[in-house]
């Protein structure tokens, strides 16, 4: 676990689930196009990121020894980068006001047009950028559910004895409302593309770095080829 995330108490938790997660083989048929900034512009970034209490004391440290290279990647980075919401339930980055030319063509409507503290204005994440630069792979001491994204880990309920390990669509969404549309499906790299490829080819990385977190092979799971039973008939 080590080798994957900085937060491990944080890793630990999402371990714990993905031991026992069933994998939604079906949504992972689904055709995607492999993320590019180019195209999304980091759409997926547009209200920063919850963060764990560890990720939250990580962020804060990065920021405090890390200040002069963020100024380098030509981020302005607030006094407070992580914010508390929802009546101080949860933490999160702190978001600022897009600047012209910074969103996607196609930015979706119902997205506040706000833009994570830690994006420079190609979309460039400068935690990511400090890891790659360090050595430490592209998503060391990122938050985990930037780096998982657009796979979701729904949690055990009422309805679902087991959490499944999936891809959400437009229609199961589960931040779907009345009033709005959805999150992870309106995302370029959670959005179904008739000319992408099967997810679990574009998602690859994810799945394998979820795989040696967890001590199971996701990838392979969803790579192995259908039996068909009938065909196995004397």
């Amino acid at each position: 676990m080590s080798g994957i995330t900085h937060y491990h108490e944080t890793a630990a938790g999402l371990k714990m689930q993905l031991m026992e997660a069933l994998v939604d083989h079906a949504a992972f048929e689904v055709l995607l196009k492999p993320c590019s900034l180019s195209r999304c512009s980091a759409t997926c970034c547009y209200d920063g990121v919850y963060l764990s209490e560890e990720e939250a004391r990580g962020v804060e440290w990065l920021v405090e020894t890390q200040a002069e290279r963020f100024e380098g990647y030509g981020l302005r980075l607030p006094d407070e980068v992580v914010v508390s919401v929802r009546g101080g339930k949860a933490r999160k980055t702190q978001v600022r006001p897009t600047e012209e030319g910074e969103l996607a063509v196609d930015f979706p409507k119902h997205f506040e047009r706000s833009r994570c503290v830690f994006l420079d204005r190609e979309g460039r994440c400068g935690i990511q950028r400090l890891c790659m630069e360090d050595g430490l792979g592209d998503w060391f001491l990122k938050p985990l559910t930037c780096w998982i994204h657009p796979l979701v880990i729904l949690p055990k309920s009422a309805e679902r004895p087991r959490p499944v390990l999936t891809l959400v669509s437009i229609d199961n969404d589960p931040q779907k409302a009345d009033d709005y549309p959805g999150f992870a499906s309106c995302t370029h790299c959670g959005r179904a593309e008739k000319d992408g490829q099967v997810a679990w080819k574009v998602l690859e990385a994810e799945l394998r770095a979820l795989s040696e977190l967890a001590g199971r092979d996701f990838y392979a799971e969803l790579s192995a080829p259908v039996i068909e039973y009938d065909s196995l008939d004397g």
